[in-house]
């Protein structure tokens, strides 16, 4: 090949390999975002049939809590924070104190973070339509766990995911019923209320009425809110005793206030189980403990551990699933014998 033949090829050549790396260049780059807009903050990786690493936006879950007033509280709490890292869901979690307001402030800054889903449990049950039609207007559904809200519109809430409160006060005085199917005289109960609103309370307490008429013999002498702590449990149970002197039986809304009550009743130096009767709700550990002492005589279980359906829930509404309008928790009711045998196997 003559010398200026071989400069003509070289010049081709480099042409080609420039129009080549252009090419190259262009294809692999990615689309500027305008100004004021970013990607997605978290990601999550799948990987297609051919192994392929692909990215896909995570699914966010604002998630509003009452609060943490009692151990059951605490294990509901650890629950669904360990299901939505499990499940590679984000979480944006939010404690409301036990206040209303801060629980709606919350589900207000969800929506403006445009969540994915947003899920909470209500403190009281009225007064959350308002709130609850602004995160439908923004096409955010809402799921409700443990407690339910009263409206008119079931279309303001996906699914409710919890307990059935009614059918545990049933429960309680199903046992209460039959332990005092016997007596010739009348049965003084007091009654430690949880939450004054709240549908754990309104319910437990309906439930709990609702059988104990059939035996004329049981009456309640006084019933109070213990707001679902220890503390006030306490609290009210002194106020019961300096009050009545002739208590035969404790119905509490739940363990945290009965083992509170326990403190007291001791404290009046009665022993509890024995001398006042106790029935309580939930089967959180120190409860358990209680009642596997002989301090509480029957337990009627709330299962706390909803993390797991929840998240299910969350994905499948997410991908456009339908899913339940009520799904109800799998529970049992435990004597101090019961209790005894159950304690080592406990998972909160």
């Amino acid at each position: 090949m003559k010398p200026n033949q071989m400069r003509t090829l070289g010049v081709i050549l480099s042409a080609v390999l420039l129009m080549l790396t252009v090419a190259c260049g262009s294809s692999g780059s990615k689309k500027q975002e305008p100004a004021g807009e970013s990607t997605p903050a978290s990601t999550t990786e799948t990987k297609t049939e051919e192994g392929d690493a692909v990215s896909e936006p995570k699914i966010v879950l604002g998630f509003a809590q009452v609060g943490a007033e009692s151990g059951w509280r605490t294990a509901n709490t650890k629950s669904i924070q360990d299901s939505a890292k499990e499940a590679g869901i984000e979480l944006k979690f939010s404690d409301a104190q036990q206040k209303q307001e801060n629980q709606i402030k919350a589900i207000r800054s969800f929506i403006q973070q445009k969540v994915d889903v947003i899920a909470f449990s209500p403190v009281v049950e009225s007064g959350w339509d308002t709130v609850l039609k602004e995160a439908k207007d923004a096409g955010i559904p809402v799921i409700l766990t443990d407690r339910s809200v009263d409206t008119a519109d079931t279309s303001l809430y996906q699914s409710f995911i919890g307990s059935d409160f009614v059918e545990e006060g049933r429960s309680a005085g199903k046992w209460l019923v039959d332990t005092f199917k016997d007596a010739t005289e009348q049965v003084n109960i007091v009654e430690l209320e949880g939450t004054t609103g709240s549908a754990p309370a309104n319910d437990r307490k309906a439930g709990f009425n609702e059988i104990i008429v059939q035996n004329p013999n049981l009456k309640v002498i006084a019933s109070q809110t213990g707001d679902f702590t220890r503390a006030k449990g306490k609290e009210v149970m002194q106020s019961f005793l300096k009050a009545h002197k002739d208590i035969d039986v404790l119905y509490a809304h739940n363990d945290d206030m009965a083992l509170g009550a326990i403190q007291a009743i001791e404290a009046a130096g009665l022993v509890p189980g024995k001398d006042i009767i106790i029935i309580s709700v939930d089967g959180v550990h120190d409860g358990f403990v209680a009642a596997s002492e002989g301090k509480i005589n029957f337990i009627v279980e709330c299962n706390p551990l909803l993390g797991p359906q929840l998240m299910q829930a969350v994905r499948d509404i997410y991908e456009g699933k339908e899913v339940p309008k009520r799904i109800v928790t799998k529970e049992g009711v435990f004597t101090s014998e019961d209790a005894k045998r159950e304690l080592p196997n406990r998972q909160y």
